[in-house]
C-alpha cells in the first residue's frame, strides 16, 4: 500500500476533490469548464501509469485502474461533507442548486469509477470469475458495493506488489542462466487442449523459466486421442524440434496425459534416443478407478452424444480427428495396468514425476472444486481428477500440498488459472524443477 501514498496522488486527489465539486465555479463562470474539462480527463490517464520494476502494459494499466479506484474511494467523504455544508447554508432557498451540485458530482464521479474498474476487470488476473460476479451483483447496494471494492482494490493491490517482485527477481543479472539447460524444455499438455499463442496452457511458467535462460518448445499435439497416437504424433514433433535446433536431446516436462503419451512414444515410437528426461506432472500413471466407475455408468447412448459433441467441437478449434472416447478411455485404471505390463523405459534417460493434491473441495476453482468430492471416493486424495496413488514413477517423486485449506489442483500446477496461491509459488516451483535438470547437466 505504501506505493499509493505518494506526492503525485495526493495532488491527484486534491485536484479531484475540486473538480468533483466544480459545480458552483461552473454556474457562476461557465469558462471554469476550460480548465475543469482537460484537468479531468488528466485525472482519467495520468495516475497509476508510471509503474517501476515492470514493462507490462496490463499490470500497468492494473496499477492505473487500482489508483483510480483508491482516489474514487478517497473523495467521497469530502463530497459528502461538502454537499452536507452547501446544503446547510443554501437550504430552502436554493436547494436546487445543491440537487444539481450533487447530481454533477455523481456524474463525475460515475465516469471516474468505471475507468477504474473497467481497468482492473480487463486485467487483474487474481480477481477471477468469483469477485468479478460478486462485483457486479454488489454494484448497486448501498455499503455492500464499498465493501467488495474494498476488497477488489485489495486484490488487485497485492497482485500489483507480488508481480512486480517477481519482475525485479527475474532481472537479477546472477539468475540470468538459472534454468539454461543443456537440453531445451518441451512441454506437454494434457487432454482435451491445445497449445495456443492467445491462452498458453502453462500459464505464467514458460515466460518465468525464458527470463532465466530456458529455451522452451510445445508439444503442439492433437488435444483427444489415444495414448498410442498422440505419442505417434509427439515422436514426430520432439524428432523434428531435434533436427532443427540441432540439440540432440530435449528434456520434456509433461502434464496429465501428455505424461502417459510421452511414456508410450520412448518405448513402443524409438523417442528415446532424442529425450534426456522425462518429468511427469499429476499424470494417472494407475489410471482414474473415477473414471472406470463414470465409463461403466454412463449408458452407450449418452457416451456416444457426448463424444460426438466434444468431437464437433474439438474439430472446430483444430483437432484433425479428435476422439474423445478413446482418449478417455486410456485414463481408466484398467487400460493404464495393461499398458503398463507392456511399456518398458530404456536407462540412461532421467525419469521423475510431480503429483499434487487439494485440501478442500469448496477452495478448488471449477469444475474441479465439483469433481474433487467424487474422485475422493474410489480413489482417496486427489487433485480434482487424479488420486494421489497413480502419480509415483520413476527415480524421483515430489508431492506437493499446502498448509492450509486451499491445495494444488490438477489445473492449478500448471498454472492454468493463474491464481497466486498461498503457500504455492507455481513459478518457483518450475524454476526450481529445470534448474535441478540444469544442475544434472541435462
Amino acid at each position: 500500500m505504501k506505493r499509493y501514498v505518494s506526492l503525485p496522488n495526493v495532488i491527484y486527489f486534491l485536484l479531484l476533490c475540486v473538480v468533483l465539486n466544480s459545480y458552483e465555479l461552473v454556474r457562476r463562470a461557465p469558462l471554469h469548464l476550460l480548465w475543469i474539462i482537460p484537468t479531468f480527463l488528466c485525472l482519467n490517464i495520468l495516475p497509476g501509469m508510471r509503474l517501476r520494476g515492470t514493462r507490462r502494459w496490463k499490470l500497468r494499466l492494473c496499477h492505473h485502474g487500482t489508483t483510480v479506484l483508491m482516489l474514487f474511494v478517497c473523495t467521497l467523504v469530502p463530497s459528502a461533507v461538502w454537499h452536507a455544508v452547501l446544503a446547510w447554508r443554501a437550504m430552502p432557498e436554493t436547494y436546487l442548486d445543491v440537487l444539481f451540485s450533487a447530481l454533477y458530482c455523481v456524474l463525475l464521479s460515475a465516469l471516474f469509477f468505471w475507468n477504474g474498474i473497467l481497468s482492473v476487470y480487463a486485467t487483474s488476473t487474481q480477481m477471477g470469475i468469483r469477485w468479478r460476479v460478486i462485483g457486479a451483483l454488489c454494484g448497486m447496494i448501498p455499503v455492500a458495493n464499498l465493501v467488495v471494492l474494498t476488497r477488489i482494490i485489495r486484490i488487485t493491490t497485492d497482485e500489483i506488489e507480488f508481480e512486480v517482485g517477481k519482475e525485479r527477481r527475474a532481472a537479477d543479472p546472477a539468475l540470468a542462466a538459472y534454468c539454461q539447460t543443456k537440453y531445451p524444455i518441451v512441454l506437454i499438455h494434457g487432454v482435451f487442449f491445445r497449445d495456443s499463442r492467445l491462452f498458453n496452457y502453462w500459464g505464467r511458467i514458460p515466460r518465468t523459466l525464458a527470463s532465466h535462460g530456458a529455451t522452451i518448445h510445445y508439444g503442439q499435439h492433437q488435444s483427444a486421442l489415444s495414448v498410442k497416437e498422440s505419442a505417434r504424433e509427439l515422436t514426430a514433433r520432439i524428432k523434428l524440434i531435434v533436427d532443427r535446433s540441432g540439440c540432440e536431446r530435449v528434456n520434456i516436462i509433461a502434464h496429465s496425459k501428455g505424461g502417459l503419451d510421452c511414456r508410450y512414444a520412448i518405448s513402443e515410437f524409438g523417442l528415446a534416443p532424442y529425450v534426456a528426461s522425462l518429468t511427469t506432472v499429476n499424470t494417472p500413471h494407475r489410471g482414474c478407478l473415477f473414471a472406470d466407475k463414470l465409463l461403466g455408468a454412463v449408458p452407450e447412448k449418452v457416451k456416444n452424444r457426448v463424444a460426438q459433441a466434444y468431437n464437433t467441437s474439438l474439430y472446430a478449434l483444430g483437432d484433425e480427428n479428435p476422439d474423445f472416447l478413446a482418449a478417455v478411455s486410456d485414463l481408466t485404471a484398467e487400460a493404464c495396468e495393461a499398458r503398463n505390463a507392456v511399456l518398458t523405459f530404456p536407462e540412461g534417460i532421467y525419469a521423475q514425476s510431480v503429483g499434487s493434491v487439494m485440501s478442500h473441495a469448496r477452495k478448488g476453482q471449477f469444475p474441479l472444486n465439483l469433481s474433487y468430492r467424487y474422485v475422493k471416493q474410489f480413489d482417496g486424495e486427489n487433485d480434482g481428477l487424479v488420486g494421489e496413488s497413480s502419480f509415483a514413477w520413476g527415480e524421483k517423486y515430489t508431492l506437493l500440498r499446502t498448509e492450509g485449506k486451499r491445495g494444488i489442483s490438477h489445473g492449478d500446477v500448471i498454472d492454468l488459472n493463474r491464481e497466486n496461491i498461498r503457500d504455492f509459488d507455481v513459478r518457483d516451483f518450475y524454476t526450481e524443477l529445470v534448474h535441478d535438470l540444469r544442475e544434472r547437466g541435462l
